[in-house]
């Protein structure tokens, strides 16, 4: 298993950065669904927790063939899909990621959002990550890549009509305000004998960019979001949605879905305890 705590800091309040991430998550997958690959949302419910509360459930299913490296496909059906199950607690977050047929396979995120600028040293209050597996994430000077660069996302000649922030220079993590940080501790798992490290590292690669492009885009598309409620931003989630997951399911047919359905399902039940019962210790 390889863990690492990536820290990736705004110029937002933690406050803010609620209606931001519902906002960034439902407009990057919509504009990255099409061609049968992509994200589509299987159910968005609220959920409660005993310990953390009201908040949401939501399960996921993307579909990547066309992504992997040549080295990966070999171990890959020609069309599959990653199941990813949120558990929104704001500002604490537990995802879950499994595919059905690597058994072997999973990741674990957990998220804590809070108002500083990354030093936190034990934000998850049970022991700190080592030095060496934290890694800070600049949203203006770390490199994304090229396919993923637009110039309206370059918080360099970034700035925002409606709060009047941007655009950002080196050294802002120090003296913004307001600043938030995005601790997440990252957890990838894949134990087959020869692609364990290979597999594991190329996993990370992809995580690091995600979530370099997903938080330069919520600042990016501030004047976007800004200023709206919480249900204006549940209504905008929904409208995505229902578009995102057209743009996937137009281009796969329900014949090979429903002949692996029963077999899914019990694997994702399984999948589904084995990350409540890791999410109820915390």
């Amino acid at each position: 298993m390889l863990v690492k705590e990536y820290r990736i800091c705004m110029p937002l309040t933690v406050d803010e950065y609620r209606i931001g991430q519902l906002y960034m998550i439902s407009k990057h997958s919509c504009e990255q669904s099409g061609g049968g690959e992509g994200v589509e949302v299987v159910r968005n419910e609220p959920d409660v927790h005993p310990q953390h509360g009201p908040g949401q459930l939501t399960e996921k299913r993307i579909y990547l063939s066309s992504k992997l490296p040549s080295w990966a496909k070999a171990l890959a059906p020609r069309f599959f899909y990653v199941t990813e199950k949120a558990w929104n607690f704001y500002p604490y977050t537990i995802t879950g990621m499994f595919v059905s047929f690597l058994p072997k396979f999973s990741i674990r995120i957990e998220t804590r959002f809070e108002n500083n600028n990354g030093d936190n040293d034990n934000v998850f209050g049970d022991s700190p990550t080592p030095a060496d597996s934290v890694c800070f994430l600049d949203i203006l000077s770390d490199p994304i890549p090229e396919k993923h660069y637009r110039e309206s996302e370059d918080l360099s000649h970034w700035r925002s009509t409606k709060t009047g922030r941007g655009p950002l220079e080196d050294g802002w993590r120090g003296d913004q305000e307001p600043v938030m940080c995005s601790y997440k501790r990252v957890q990838c798992s894949f134990e087959v004998y020869g692609f364990q490290t290979r597999t594991e590292e190329f996993i990370h690669r992809n995580i690091r960019d995600i979530l370099l492009v997903g938080h330069r885009q919520a600042v990016a598309w501030i004047d976007e979001w800004h200023g709206l409620s919480l249900e204006e931003v549940r209504e905008y989630e929904q409208e995505m949605q229902e578009k995102t997951n057209s743009k996937v399911k137009s281009s796969h047919s329900s014949s090979g879905q429903e002949a692996a359905g029963c077999k899914r399902e019990a694997d994702e039940k399984k999948f589904e305890m084995y990350i409540c019962a890791n999410y109820s210790s915390i």
